[in-house]
């Protein structure tokens, strides 16, 4: 299962940085693998792991900031594992060349 959730509070300014590094943080040190981006996180695993990890992210925020916004998207195949990467090789190998990722 891939996941990509952004965990964003509402009222601290334009920048937000120092709280969204709170939430990688916990990202980070799930052992899950993830990748991150200018618009939100993606984690590879299963429900039970992903779901209250982003749940922690969510109430760390919200504990700091009063007001947070969590968005979440979900691809859920069954027998996939491993795909956070593969995904973007298979499209390299495609054009025959890197592509930003």
């Amino acid at each position: 299962m891939l996941v990509e959730f952004s965990v964003l509070p509402v009222g601290k300014g334009v920048s937000v940085s120092k709280y969204v590094a709170k939430a990688i943080d916990l990202v980070d040190k799930s052992g899950l693998d993830y990748k991150v981006s200018e618009m939100g996180t993606i984690v590879e695993g299963d429900w039970k792991e992903i779901f209250p990890l982003i749940e922690r992210c969510h109430r760390l925020l919200l504990k700091e900031t009063g007001r947070v916004v969590t968005t979440v998207k979900v691809d859920d195949r069954k027998g996939q594992k491993g795909v956070l990467r593969s995904r973007i090789r298979r499209i390299e190998r495609l054009l025959k060349r890197k592509i930003h990722s």
